[in-house]
């Protein structure tokens, strides 16, 4: 059974996990967030994702911080604004994007679909999409609720 990945996800500013997602003054959708590997030692990120008005991944911007146990707090929400800055002026709103993925520090970082499990019936399957790393955000149909899981 092949299932179809949506051409757009909807995703709605909504002053939690995406609390920055809007679109720039020329027209880009943009996306700031925070992800992360939780396993020893783990590692945290801040990253930027630009995509065309049509939503079309362009790329990624993305700052390796450590282990959150020791990572410096005041260096990370300083790069978080560093990225809010680079995209000059801005409206904070929905975006709709289409899924994607990118390498950097060898991690996959982007949204990307969810494997179904081995023991997982075919019939019973549900294409979810997650914000990677970190599995924070989990997105399924209907793609343009703009609403997600945690």
């Amino acid at each position: 059974m092949t299932i179809a990945l949506p051409k757009l996800i909807a995703i709605d500013y909504d002053g939690y996990h995406a609390d920055l997602v809007g679109k720039t003054s020329d027209g880009r959708q943009f996306f700031i967030t925070t992800p992360f590997e939780a396993l020893r030692p783990g590692n945290e990120f801040v990253a930027l994702f630009l995509f065309d008005p049509a939503g079309k991944f362009l790329e990624a911007f993305i700052d390796e911080f450590g282990p959150r146990a020791t990572m410096d707090h005041g260096a990370r929400d300083a790069m978080i604004q560093q990225r809010v800055d680079q995209l000059g002026e801005f409206s904070l709103e929905r975006i709709e994007i289409a899924p994607f993925q990118v390498e950097k520090f060898g991690t996959r970082f982007g949204l990307i679909p969810n494997e179904r499990e081995e023991d997982e019936d075919e019939d019973d399957y549900r294409l979810t999409i997650s914000l990677m790393p970190g599995d924070y955000m989990a997105f399924s149909e209907p793609w343009d609720s703009g609403d997600y899981d945690t």
